[in-house]
């Protein structure tokens, strides 16, 4: 199992996308934890590292959790967290791409990305 965690972020109907240098699919920005991290140490780090803001603390709150399996079988399984942000959306040395993406675009992300696609979806925020 992949654990991973992702920033949750809805503008005007959007979610911000990022693709990752090298790679040809889009993601819910977030990663994947480093030792004993918590979930909101490794979102606060890897949106730092992949999008160049910071995210405020105490603003965190948490989404869902969703669990999908890949084509290639791995499973993974995402914590999601709605935050604000202080600084600027930019992408990194580690970003190739950012998109703002409606629902249309589902079939573009992963399968457990798609699964929060659904969840904003149905709750009107992601149109």
């Amino acid at each position: 199992m992949i654990d991973t965690v992702a920033w949750v972020h809805v503008a005007g109907g959007r979610i911000l996308c990022a693709r990752p240098r090298g790679k040809s699919v889009f993601y819910i920005p977030g990663g994947k934890r480093e030792g004993a991290e918590t979930d909101l140490q490794t979102l606060r780090r890897e949106i730092s590292e992949e999008l160049t803001v910071a995210l405020r603390p105490g603003t965190e709150r948490h989404v869902g959790t969703y669990q999908a399996s890949q084509p290639d079988g791995l499973v993974v399984r995402m914590s999601c967290y709605a935050a604000g942000y202080t600084g600027i959306l930019a992408a990194s040395s580690e970003i190739d791409e950012l998109a703002w993406f409606g629902y249309a675009d589902r079939p573009r992300v992963p399968p457990v990305d798609q699964l929060l696609f659904d969840d904003l979806h149905a709750a009107g925020q992601l149109r």
